[in-house]
């Protein structure tokens, strides 16, 4: 298919995953002789890559076909992504979508597209989701400064509440010689920092297209990657607290290129709770695994997943998680409140929380990681770190990362946009981010 001059345009919803993805798509899009624009703008395809974890994702994705339509009332919409493998009927069902596809069918979605005329009805090609077992690499360069790098799909985990394996499939990894291969790929462009990512990325090196054979660990992968010439700084996304194991602590504990900064799901500091959602851990394992960070890296940055209003949780289960987070020496929450998924255990179990608790629980936490946050910041006022800048003009400042993943800021100067500095942290601004001066610079700028 010649399509020199067509326009596609993407939107992504969801997870960094989603992100790689969508830029892997747009790849294929563009070795069909598609010209890439912003979702903005006019074009003759839109594809959206739907999220199934968001609440109220079938809402969201109605507004985004509504705006795609007001550009170009004539566009050719597709959907793809989780929601579309979940509930590929309702998305066809969406005034104005036009194709609709699953879970192995979206890293070929030019080989679907015929004429680009307008459907009656969306057309949707859906496999089961037993057929997701082979594995596709992809990893994003959307902006110049970071890189997301796909390294696993799939979850073979069965928590209560989570609609990721239906989505998904079967856990599975690209081969250690591709992601190497990726990530210098990625180091060619002058990116400085990958993030890796997958739905369930402890799990790597299991199932290598669908078969269980491991051929490596997330072990090797993070020693392997720490040796990738060019890359300044890799990050771990997310990692079950079970599958992040002592040694890869001290890896990273010792490693040239992996940053102090881990993201570990916990989903309540209830054990009656963690074993309602069937999951693989209890909350001294969690502990623990802090402790075992912290004892290497104090500085290290640690955040936390958690649900609230899961059903089940009384007003004791809520206060047993908030005051075992309040004493975690942590950085910072992802709070995410139960919302009922169709097809998962937890949406037939008895007592459902009110949403107007659910909310307040929420308000409550998301308070707690605010508090948790200034604090971990105070710790590192008078430290020196290194500092990757950004490209975006944000209210005429640049904003950038240390290493800790403490943010910071200084008026904007588009020269530093993608360069790292030596820099030493001073107070934190009224808006919550942190200020600096320079280390061993002439100008010795303060922010």
């Amino acid at each position: 298919m010649n399509e020199a001059g067509k326009k596609v345009a993407f939107y992504t919803l969801g997870c960094k995953l989603n992100f790689s993805e969508t830029a892997t798509i747009s790849r294929s899009f563009e070795n069909e002789g598609f010209d890439r624009v912003d979702f903005k703008d006019t074009a003759d395809i839109y594809v959206i890559n739907t999220c199934s974890v968001t609440e109220n994702a079938d809402k969201r994705f109605k507004t985004i076909v509504k705006q795609a339509q007001k550009v170009n009332p004539d566009a050719f919409v597709a959907a793809v992504g989780c929601y579309a493998q979940l509930k590929p009927e309702e998305l066809a069902d969406v005034d104005g979508v036009d194709l609709v596809l699953g879970a192995t069918e979206k890293f070929k979605i030019t080989d679907y597209l015929n004429d680009l005329s307008k459907n009656d009805m969306g057309e949707v090609h859906s496999c089961e989701i037993e057929d997701a077992d082979f594995y596709v690499g992809s990893y994003s360069v959307g902006d110049r400064t970071r890189a997301f790098l796909k390294v696993q799909d799939g979850c073979d985990y069965k928590c209560t509440y989570c609609t990721i394996p239906l989505a998904r499939g079967i856990s599975r990894s690209d081969t250690l010689q591709n992601v190497l291969k990726n990530a210098r790929e990625i180091s060619a462009q002058g990116i400085r920092e990958i993030v890796l990512t997958g739905v369930n990325i402890g799990d790597y090196g299991k199932g290598e297209f669908g078969n269980k054979k491991h051929e490596h660990t997330f072990l090797d992968l993070v020693k392997a990657l720490d040796q990738v010439e060019g890359i300044e700084r890799l990050r771990i996304s997310s990692i079950e607290p079970n599958l992040l194991k002592n040694e890869t602590i001290e890896v990273v504990a010792a490693s040239r290129a992996f940053v102090p900064h881990f993201h570990i799901p916990l989903q309540s500091g209830n054990n009656e709770m963690l074993g309602k959602m069937r999951r693989r851990y209890r909350r001294e394992l969690y502990v623990d695994r802090v402790a075992a960070i912290k004892k290497l890296m104090p500085d290290a940055c640690i955040g936390v997943d958690v649900i609230v209003g899961f059903p089940g949780e009384t007003d004791e289960h809520f206060l047993d998680t908030y005051n075992f987070l309040n004493e975690l020496d942590i950085s910072y929450l992802h709070v995410f409140t139960y919302s009922e998924r169709d097809n998962t255990l937890a949406a037939d179990m008895d007592g459902a929380v009110p949403l107007k608790r659910r909310k307040k629980r929420s308000k409550m936490l998301r308070g707690l990681s605010a508090k948790k946050r200034r604090a971990f910041y105070e710790s590192q006022l008078g430290t020196q770190r290194t500092v990757l800048f950004e490209g975006e003009n944000k209210k005429g400042y640049i904003h950038g990362f240390t290493e800790n993943y403490v943010k910071v800021k200084t008026p904007w100067d588009p020269s530093l946009i993608n360069t790292t500095h030596t820099i030493e942290l001073t107070d934190i601004d009224e808006d919550g981010i942190v200020r600096f001066e320079y280390v061993n610079q002439e100008q010795s700028v303060t922010a």
